[in-house]
């Protein structure tokens, strides 16, 4: 018989306060990362597997043992390591994520960052395997990509509806930017001004276009992939509403479909039977929700801006040539000044939400060779960048010195797909080795 949860009921209000509790002063300010790369072999460029004896399991075991990280574990399966607040772990097809704890300073990050690459390195040649910083994986597709020994992928896996969601799952690597805020108000700005950016900042970032050995036509097959995931829980959740509040998210993340709860070690599926305001009106078969369950289904919501304890930007291709640290300083830049917001939001003001959706649906393959409203989007890039700029010259933590990268692409007007392209179709001659070559990080 199926125990009954005997503690009070969950309740909005409950939820609301996990929000309100999240702010911070300015000078709490940290911004975080969530990091994936793609572990490919040296030999034949196709993906790792988890299972093989030179695979990334063996591979997290020895880095653990080596230098002293615990394990992080579903059941019986090593799923990632910890260390202290730092995470090593792994994505629905073995990419390889590191979720950092946040930093005041771009600077810090970064040595953490190169810290563990470097105590990774040695090993990496040992099990015969790099980690690339792109997109999506290179020559391997979803079929030849089995999944990550993990409850919750293999009921996600199940449950997730459109045309892509297996290459969103198990061949896509992106970059997760993690903001704080300082009031409702002020989260609500940010996190409207954020959604407005998606489309355009996508662009600039788009790193993607040879998949399955081939080029696709598209400058970020990962942005397509993600259009084509369960539109349920996928997209935008505003409509750029200035009197959108946390009532409203809320609202939105209980109107999504549930897939799972959990109770200990059992998976209670839902599959789509019932939304989240029914199981927090109404109950499940017995169970009533908890915080928890809150918790786990807004984190299988996946929009392009999410809103936990702080604000999450979800949309950026995984990057290389130290691009990581133009995104997060363009966001410094921006998310951290309010002159800089304000900027950005007359900026993108005049486009209407419709605009902006379809842009969404056109950055995939156009990237920044687009217009809205007859303006093309390496203008509006552009602008957004020189406004990061001036902001960070004005937070005077020699910060903007991360966007150089970055600003070559867009000064010549192309993203680091463009490039990409340009060589494959040129001196590299459809080569997969020098690709990944270009790509590798570690």
């Amino acid at each position: 018989m199926k125990s009954v949860i005997t503690n009070d009921k969950l309740e909005k209000k409950d939820i609301l306060k996990t929000f309100y509790n999240a702010y911070k002063t300015k000078a709490e300010y940290k911004i975080g990362i969530e990091y994936e790369r793609l572990p490919i072999k040296n030999n034949n460029y196709s993906s790792v597997d988890f299972f093989e004896n030179k695979g990334i399991c063996n591979f997290l075991r020895r880095f653990a043992e080596e230098y002293q990280w615990d394990y992080i574990l579903d059941g019986s399966s090593l799923i990632g390591l910890k260390n202290g607040h730092d995470t090593i772990t792994l994505e629905p097809g073995c990419q390889l994520e590191f979720s950092l704890e946040p930093e005041r300073l771009i600077s810090s990050l970064k040595s953490k960052i190169d810290k563990y690459n470097f105590l990774m390195s040695e090993l990496l040649d040992e099990y015969e395997f790099s980690l690339i910083e792109y997109g999506i994986s290179p020559l391997t597709t979803y079929k030849n990509i089995n999944l990550l020994p993990k409850k919750r992928y293999e009921i996600m896996a199940g449950y997730l509806w459109g045309i892509l969601s297996d290459v969103m799952m198990r061949e896509t690597a992106g970059i997760q930017i993690c903001i704080d805020y300082c009031s409702e108000e002020d989260a609500m700005k940010k996190f409207r001004i954020a959604n407005m950016m998606c489309p355009f900042v996508t662009a600039m970032f788009a790193n993607s276009p040879i998949r399955g050995g081939v080029d696709t036509g598209y400058k970020s097959f990962r942005a397509l992939a993600w259009l084509n995931t369960d539109s349920d829980r996928c997209g935008f959740s505003t409509k750029f509403q200035k009197d959108f509040g946390f009532d409203d998210y809320i609202n939105t993340v209980l109107n999504v479909p549930m897939i799972f709860f959990q109770r200990g070690d059992e998976f209670i599926k839902i599959n789509s039977r019932l939304k989240f305001k029914d199981y927090l009106n109404d109950g499940y078969e017995g169970y009533n929700p908890t915080m928890d369950d809150f918790n786990l289904h807004s984190n299988l919501y996946f929009p392009d801006v999410r809103l936990r304890n702080f604000i999450e930007i979800r949309n950026h291709d995984c990057v290389n040539k130290n691009m990581l640290y133009s995104l997060i300083a363009f966001y410094k830049g921006i998310f951290y000044s309010n002159d800089a917001l304000t900027y950005v939001d007359e900026l993108l003001s005049r486009f209407t939400y419709n605009e902006i959706l379809e842009l969404r649906y056109q950055i995939p393959q156009c990237g920044l060779d687009g217009l809205i409203q007859n303006i093309p989007l390496k203008d509006i890039a552009i602008e957004l960048m020189s406004i990061a700029h001036s902001s960070l010259l004005k937070q005077n933590q020699v910060e903007e010195k991360y966007l150089e990268p970055i600003q070559e692409f867009l000064f010549d007007g192309v993203t680091p797909a463009d490039v990409i392209l340009l060589n494959w179709n040129g001196i590299w001659n459809k080569n997969i080795s020098k690709l990944v070559r270009y790509l590798k990080s570690v």
